[in-house]
């Protein structure tokens, strides 16, 4: 007797091939039979022609924190999917002493857009050390499968205290550094993640650390990596040249993921050199991988933590100001507004917010006589007063005490050339940042969109390339065993779909982080069910698991 037989299923199986009609029957977590006509089972579920897939599997979320009070890292099992990849881009919560636990919080509080009074009231600090860490996950349980990267900022951190956001490092603190991750890939890290992009900035607008690594510092550490395997992700700057990233592939033998290709009409050219780029890397042999999404990238913000400005070299002092009259009063300065709109259009391009005002708007106002002007871009608010738009939007949120909410919509909403990009067979669908952000947009559901908008809606791929690039593909790169694909003896990871309807639902703000502190959340639409290692974690009217279940496992071994 199978544990569950899920019967008349349109089996995709994650390898890209076309569908089979069929049962799937499940014992011990695993998946014991494919098949027609399976016999009895505890649990029996008609899928009447419904798809069954693989779950996916999301490459690259920021879950470190909310892991350790949340094991089911709420929103994504409800949203298909069934392992997560935590640490991307290096910022991770271990190994951190206790001296340094607010610092690094602190730092989570701009460069990911967390709550500070969130992080700490959640956090469980039954760590110290990145072993420890993975031994915390695995004691309290796991509610999806989890594989974690060892950080660069943190094991920076650990190493030099404040000096790593202030300085290159000495021989022999790279050694340590090496060293911690030479232990955390013994651990059972799944590689080494780190991050050179100018956006990507700590309390007052100080660079998270890994910005401070100088070439051989990078170079020792990945090395260090690859001496057991392990997947090296790097969310690129202007310093990390594709060219150069391909230099780092060659010397270390393993595949380099890089973020984030984003499309921009303001550049529009500039997503397909780094494509080809990548692409010409690997005819020549060298394990290069470009990690784009399939997601328009918006973000919510308020003018108390405009993330989506804090790349800027110009806004500078609004960051080093903290808040309050300070930063009201960095807003009013005329010469620190023309520096910005001076920095605007020089890099226009090259920066997060590229100045399209048409494709900013204002959301939420908190003045009752300002309602009418909620769903208006910035460009009809400009008009619409006689002003610039950037002075327009300042003064305007100056004018609420900076709680206006407003949305831009910045990066890939070119639907042709997105497409583009998303039909290389090669690039990694990911950048969910599923567990950052909360505040400002919520992609966890990113898994879903491709099925539906980028598959059904669109044709961009087939239904059998989606739920491969969604599965097989992301586990054959990052080394996870038994899983990504339907296949006898692999763990019964699994997502029931209607292909006609599936999508990602619309976004609400919710109020359930600790400490009371808001985030954005967003449910599935189509998803009949999914299942962790055999336990069904949710069902069409969403999650569904016992909160004390947690059947994932926390991923330690990964295939070279």
């Amino acid at each position: 007797m199978f544990d569950l037989v899920i019967k008349d299923a349109r089996i995709l199986d994650g390898s890209g091939a076309a569908p089979v009609q069929g049962d799937l029957g499940v014992s011990g977590g695993r998946i014991a039979a494919i098949g027609s006509k399976l016999g009895a089972a505890k649990d029996t579920v008609k899928a009447d022609g419904l798809a069954l897939a693989p779950g996916i599997i999301d490459g690259h979320t920021h879950y470190d924190a909310q892991i350790t009070w949340d094991p089911f890292v709420d929103p994504s099992p409800a949203l298909g999917v069934t392992t997560t990849v935590l640490g991307n881009c290096g910022f991770t919560i271990a190994p951190c002493k206790p001296q340094d636990r607010d610092l690094t919080m602190r730092h989570l509080t701009h460069v990911e857009g967390m709550s500070l009074e969130a992080l700490r009231a959640g956090i469980h600090w039954g760590f110290e050390s990145f072993p420890q860490y993975l031994d915390l996950l695995q004691k309290q349980g796991v509610g999806p499968n989890i594989a974690c990267f060892a950080g660069h900022s943190a094991i920076r951190t650990f190493v030099m205290g404040e000096d790593a956001t202030e300085r290159t490092a000495t021989d022999e603190e790279i050694t340590r550094m090496a060293d911690l991750v030479r232990g955390a890939m013994t651990a059972g890290a799944v590689g080494f993640a780190s991050s050179t992009s100018e956006a990507h900035n700590g309390e007052g607008g100080t660079p998270m650390p890994s910005r401070l690594a100088d070439d051989r510092e990078m170079r020792t550490l990945v090395k260090a990596m690859a001496e057991q395997g392990g997947v090296y992700m790097l969310t690129k700057g202007t310093r990390t040249s594709i060219p150069y990233l391909e230099e780092i592939a060659a010397e270390a033998k393993r595949p380099v993921v890089i973020a984030a290709l984003f499309h921009s009409n303001t550049n529009p050219t500039a997503a397909f050199t780094w494509l080809q780029q990548v692409n010409e890397a690997r005819a020549r042999g060298h394990q290069l991988v470009a990690q784009t999404s399939c997601c328009p990238l918006s973000m919510d913000f308020t003018f108390k933590s405009p993330y989506l400005f804090e790349s800027m070299e110009a806004w500078k002092p609004a960051m080093a100001a903290g808040g309050g009259q300070a930063l009201k009063k960095v807003y009013r300065d005329p010469a620190w507004r023309a520096a910005v709109k001076r920095e605007l259009a020089e890099r226009r391009g090259r920066l997060v917010f590229n100045g399209e005002w048409d494709k900013l708007f204002v959301v939420e106002v908190i003045r009752a006589e300002n309602r009418p002007l909620e769903g208006i871009t910035l460009a009809e608010l400009a008009k619409k007063t006689r002003k610039e738009p950037f002075d327009c939007m300042l003064d305007f949120a100056l004018s609420e005490g900076l709680d206006t909410m407003f949305v831009a919509q910045l990066l890939h909403n070119d639907d042709a050339a997105v497409g583009r990009i998303l039909a290389d067979p090669d690039t990694h669908i990911s950048l969910s940042d599923a567990g950052a952000h909360l505040t400002f947009f919520c992609d966890a559901g990113f898994g879903l969109h491709l099925l539906g908008h980028w598959s059904r809606e669109l044709g961009v791929l087939d239904l059998p390339q989606a739920v491969h690039r969604l599965t097989g593909q992301p586990a054959k790169l990052f080394g996870i065993r038994d899983r990504g694909l339907l296949r006898e003896g692999n763990a019964a990871d699994l997502m029931l779909f209607d292909p006609a309807t599936v999508a990602r639902g619309p976004k609400r703000r919710a109020y359930d982080l600790p400490a009371g502190a808001a985030r954005l959340t967003a449910g599935a639409v189509g998803l009949h069910g999914v299942w962790v290692n055999g336990t069904r974690v949710a069902d069409r009217n969403g999650f569904c698991a016992d909160p004390a279940a947690r059947p994932g496992h926390v991923l330690r071994s990964f295939a070279a």
